[in-house]
């Protein structure tokens, strides 16, 4: 027996509660933080809150070239998702994909790429949010 009842578009899980938004669903402004990379696209960095931004260092990228860093968190475990995206003003529209390459309990490891034929120089931002599973 599953434990999901189909519901129409979504399913209802006995273990989940009702959960309704009027306006927004997300994290308070306590449980976000900023942070910023000190030396290199491949610097680590540590953010112990459910969400946030990552100012990337703006050192160049290739052409078509990924670089991958670490995201220290002690939130994190191994059973959490984590949803990253580029949303900086001070990066080119349309010229990164972000995703998590690997994940364990504290910490996730993002990869950015460069998807344009040319080498750039961009403070890239990302934002995170840790959607918490138990």
């Amino acid at each position: 027996m599953s434990n999901s009842v189909a519901i129409g578009v979504a399913y209802s899980d006995p273990e989940f509660t009702t959960c309704e938004a009027s306006v927004s669903l997300g994290y308070t402004a306590a449980a976000q933080t900023a942070v910023t990379q000190a030396t290199s696209k491949s610097t680590g960095v540590t953010a112990n809150t459910s969400a946030g931004q990552i100012t990337m260092n703006n050192a160049s990228l290739a052409a078509t070239t990924n670089v991958t860093f670490t995201l220290t968190n002690s939130l994190l475990s191994a059973k959490d998702v984590v949803i990253v995206n580029v949303a900086s003003a001070n990066a080119t529209a349309g010229a990164y994909n972000c995703w998590i390459s690997s994940m364990l309990a504290g910490s996730a490891t993002i990869t950015l790429r460069n998807i344009t034929a040319g080498s750039l120089s961009e403070a890239v931002v990302i934002n995170f949010a840790i959607i918490h599973n138990a």
